[in-house]
């Protein structure tokens, strides 16, 4: 839990607009306590029986991820993996990258 509450300093400090965290199911409800106490949009994406993903931060971008649907990060497409990664604050030139890449080997295979 000390990464989550870094995380979530970090957003109120604006060094990140969205936060992808990972944690076990059983720390749901402090989750969502502490982010309802301070008023940061959120979604929670159920992994396993035993693991969430919590996505959290800047309403607009929450909603963006909202709008992917509930499914597996591995599902996204190519395009809502690209902007998942920049939202996220990955190097924008490695997304870029990592993009071209992946759009060619699915051309490959095609």
């Amino acid at each position: 839990m000390k990464v989550f509450y870094h995380h979530i300093y970090e957003y109120n400090k604006g060094i990140r607009d969205l936060i992808l965290h990972t944690l076990p199911k059983r720390y749901e409800k402090l989750v969502r306590l502490k982010l309802e106490s301070q008023n940061i949009d959120y979604i929670i994406r159920e992994i396993s029986k035993d693991m969430i993903n919590v996505f959290f931060g800047n309403k607009s971008c929450v909603e963006l991820i909202n709008t992917f649907g509930n499914k597996p990060l591995d599902e996204f497409s190519l395009e809502e993996d690209f902007i998942l990664g920049v939202m996220l604050g990955y190097n924008r030139l490695q997304q870029v990258e990592r993009f071209l890449n992946r759009k060619q080997s699915i051309n490959e295979i095609a």
